[in-house]
């Protein structure tokens, strides 16, 4: 019999506000969606008529963002082109990485004099959520407990994880604090590339240039402080081109 429990619900602030800046993370080479990324950036890649990166953007901006902050790197200028497009919409700083490609914990590093919020919303640009019956952005935003958290991670059950082929990312407990999923082991949350962090994850020694967001949150796991909610939409993984098609039937069925 499986011992798995659906974790309790963190007890949301109704009163919490959604963090005023978001850091949307743009910059990637977008290999595995080739042939598509070889003329423009993975989160130009259109997906049900419009481009990732504005699907991102228009939730962020339902949600009461007020600014983004971008990383390019990849075909820089033809994203700054694109944003430039969203600039009455929505703030949008860009944080250049033309000169070395810093990964996901290496961007949010670079960035973060641009991002005049904390906690601050971080997004990865090239996943596609769809909001349940509240904005998910929303119910991110009123699970935060700054006393309790430097982390806040929305999660998807792998089971809903659509276009998705891993394992699980995480395990979650009843509080809704995270742990790993354990080596060739299988986990039933899957991160879905939206999250609240605190600046206090980057205090103290970080590696110079390149890291992974993995060593921000392996911190925060290390102190208890890392946890997660649970996505109520639906959420795709876009990261193969026969993903578009998969995550647009599903859609257009929705």
């Amino acid at each position: 019999m499986s011992r798995y429990r659906k974790p309790l619900a963190l007890r949301p602030d109704p009163g919490a506000a959604v963090p005023r800046t978001a850091m949307v993370m743009a910059a990637g080479l977008g290999k595995r969606m080739r042939p598509l990324t070889a003329t423009r950036p993975k989160p130009l890649v259109e997906v049900a008529g419009r481009a990732l990166i504005d699907h991102c953007l228009d939730r962020l901006r339902a949600a009461g963002v007020e600014k983004v902050v971008v990383n390019v790197h990849y075909l820089a200028g033809a994203l700054e082109a694109h944003l430039k497009n969203r600039a009455e919409d929505i703030e949008i700083a860009v944080s250049d990485e033309r000169k070395q490609l810093l990964e996901t914990g290496g961007g949010l590093n670079r960035a973060l004099p641009l991002i005049d919020a904390d906690p601050f919303l971080a997004v990865n640009s090239d996943n596609l959520w769809i909001d349940g019956p509240v904005d998910s952005v929303r119910l991110l935003a009123s699970g935060w407990d700054e006393a309790r958290m430097d982390a806040l991670l929305l999660l998807v059950p792998l089971a809903r994880a659509y276009c998705h082929n891993g394992r699980g990312d995480f395990h979650m407990s009843a509080a809704g604090a995270l742990t790993r999923r354990k080596r060739n082991g299988v986990a039933p949350f899957v991160f879905t590339g939206v999250q609240i962090l605190s600046k206090r994850l980057f205090e103290g020694a970080l590696p110079d240039g390149p890291f992974s967001t993995n060593i921000l949150w392996d911190r925060a796991i290390a102190a208890g402080r890392c946890f997660g909610t649970v996505h109520q939409g639906l959420w795709f993984d876009i990261g193969r081109p026969e993903s578009i098609a998969e995550a647009e039937a599903i859609l257009g069925g929705a």
